[in-house]
């Protein structure tokens, strides 16, 4: 096993840092790897918020599902799906470019998220833990006015970093899912239902669903994406 897969499997997130800070140089290489990530035609249809403001870190801990440990995060980076960029530069280019359709979405969201795991692994080389924040999706008005965004950007994933506590490096690392669940051969493979009692708990997925898919925050996070949507596809 060579050390980067080494890196990549011993990853697990983290939600109490170190009063630690980072180095501006560490910093600079996290920035640097996730700006060098796969992008879709080489468009680079992302931005990246560096949140150092105090008052918008307090926010974010609010608005994203009630989380204190993002207000005390060393770096926290909102990956923004943006098209902006290229709608306003087709413009200057004299292009009739159509106005960006549901796919650009999907690729601006793939371009940000893909930047957002480099940066993720990045940090991990340095011994620097992350956790991703899905609630960034929820509370679309509040942020939207709190970084002013426009039309055409939309935060779609969120990092926090920090030195990992001692009690953080020892805990358990979350299993996954069996390969037999995950990866298929050529097609898709619908599993039984003896396959999907065999690999998942049936109490554990009842326990799961209302927590992650009927619960008030899944609800908000349904809401806020169906503004996004509209706030993409519809007039400035």
């Amino acid at each position: 096993m060579n050390q980067t897969i080494d890196v990549l499997m011993k990853r697990k997130s983290v939600r109490q840092f170190e009063e630690k800070e980072i180095p501006a140089d560490v910093k600079e290489a996290i920035l640097a790897a996730a700006m060098r990530a796969p992008t879709a035609g080489n468009s680079m249809l992302y931005s990246i918020l560096d949140v150092t403001d105090q008052k918008l870190k307090d926010l974010l801990s609010e608005s994203c599902d009630h989380q204190p440990f993002i207000a005390t995060a060393p770096l926290v980076l909102v990956f923004l799906a943006d098209y902006r960029r290229w709608v306003r530069k087709f413009a200057q280019a004299g292009c009739e470019a159509p106005k960006p359709r549901l796919s650009d979405l999907i690729l601006s969201t793939n371009d940000a998220v893909i930047a957002a795991h480099a940066a993720c692994m990045a940090a991990e080389s340095f011994g620097i833990g992350s956790c991703y924040i899905g609630d960034i999706i929820e509370q679309w008005e509040t942020h939207q006015k709190a970084f002013n965004l426009p039309q055409y950007v939309a935060p779609v994933s969120m990092l926090v970093f920090g030195y990992p506590t001692q009690l953080q490096k020892d805990r358990k690392q979350p299993s996954r899912f069996p390969k037999e669940m995950i990866v298929f051969e050529n097609g898709y493979h619908d599993l039984t239902d003896e396959e999907l009692l065999a690999y998942y708990d049936n109490e554990k997925a009842a326990a799961f669903c209302k927590r992650k898919y009927t619960s008030d925050f899944a609800l908000e996070m349904e809401r806020s994406a169906k503004e996004i949507l509209k706030n993409w596809m519809g007039e400035p």
